[in-house]
């Protein structure tokens, strides 16, 4: 791991995001009207998203273990896609931008396999940082 002992704690923010496709839009109907066999997807997935933003240091190697002070899901729906966002806040002596890529990654990954009993066409891609603030830079990367 990377020695931070000398850096001082600040506030830390990140915002990441993911995108589910399916490959038919009744397959979002089904999810918006909460008739996926698996379960209440979106709810499933934030539960899965904030266990990934906890345990992040637990499966990312070089990962320190940090208090994580604010974790927010949301989710917008555009045609065959949901797009994920994932916001994590801590104060702490490094960043939270890998914590919320991990929490977009298993959200992600949730609604996939919820999804893939009726859709056997469901990809995820653009599992990208969308934001980060605190420390030495920012980053808008919209």
């Amino acid at each position: 791991m990377v020695d931070i002992t000398q850096k001082a704690p600040t506030l830390r923010y990140a915002k990441a995001t993911a995108v589910v496709e399916a490959s038919q839009l009744e397959t979002i109907r089904a999810v918006e009207e909460n008739r996926v066999p698996k379960g209440r997807v979106l709810d499933m997935a934030r539960a899965a998203a904030l266990l990934g933003i906890k345990k992040t240091p637990e499966l990312i190697p070089d990962c320190h273990p940090l208090p994580i002070e604010y974790a927010n899901i949301s989710y917008g729906i555009e045609g065959r896609c949901i797009h994920i966002f994932v916001e994590a806040k801590t104060v702490y002596k490094t960043g939270v931008e890998v914590e919320a890529m991990h929490g977009a990654s298993l959200a992600a990954l949730t609604i996939y396999d919820m999804l893939k009993p009726i859709d056997k066409g469901v990809v995820i891609r653009d599992i990208r940082l969308l934001e980060k603030r605190g420390g030495k830079s920012d980053i808008l990367a919209s």
